[in-house]
């Protein structure tokens, strides 16, 4: 299965090495890497570049829905699976492996789980998170850090659209309205940073820095 894995980036250069090397250790033969920098003024770019066999292509959209979707234009028609994640984040090993384990079995679109570094919360933060994730159930909440569907399906849907945040659980949201087979899975969890302030006004750093907390707190009162 041939797939394509896109990682929009925008002034990570402190993070994208790690994340490379995690994708590197879960990469397989027939796998192409597309990094889309981002209107970044730091060093993202050339750090991708130093890792052998990513391609990197500079845009100045400044939105990461149409980062995700130029990664994925440009790696196309080369490809028959799309695996989505972001700078910011590490893969385990078995990434790739899985979500084509679960392709097999009939999966359209994989929703995978994500953590982040307990080390980069606050003890209010920590505390919320472990309170609202069961570690052995997936929680089908939809990640650009861990999203995997086939490339017929994302095609079918429309793709990405150029939203400045939510991109991804818009997609999933019109794929689920084609009938497509969405698998929310926890078997290759992946990590991502806990800044509270991320490059996008909402998604996952809000989540951490406001909706997390406000949320747990009103349950418990």
């Amino acid at each position: 299965m041939r797939t394509l894995i896109v990682i929009p980036a925008r002034d990570e250069a402190a993070l994208i090495g790690r994340c490379l090397q995690s994708v590197a250790a879960a990469l397989r033969p027939d796998c192409r890497v597309v990094v889309v920098a981002d209107s970044c003024v730091d060093g993202t770019a050339a750090i991708a570049r130093g890792f052998g066999g990513v391609e990197v292509i500079e845009v100045s959209y400044g939105n990461v829905g149409a980062a995700r979707a130029a990664g994925v234009a440009y790696g196309l028609p080369d490809a028959d699976w799309i695996a989505s994640t972001d700078a910011d984040s590490v893969v385990p090993a078995n990434w790739i492996d899985d979500q084509r384990r679960l392709a097999l079995r009939g999966a359209d679109v994989i929703v995978g789980t994500v953590r982040p570094v307990t080390a980069d919360l606050d003890e209010r933060q920590r505390a919320a998170w472990t309170a609202r994730h069961d570690p052995q159930r997936p929680n089908g909440h939809v990640h650009g850090a861990n999203l995997g569907m086939r490339v017929s399906s994302y095609l079918d849907a429309g793709g990405f659209l150029p939203l400045a945040e939510h991109e991804d659980t818009d997609l999933v949201a019109r794929l689920a309205e084609r009938g497509a087979v969405i698998v929310a899975a926890n078997s290759a969890e992946v990590t991502t940073s806990g800044r509270s302030f991320g490059r996008t006004p909402g998604g996952y750093a809000r989540y951490l820095r406001s909706d997390l907390v406000d949320v747990t707190d009103e349950a418990i009162a």
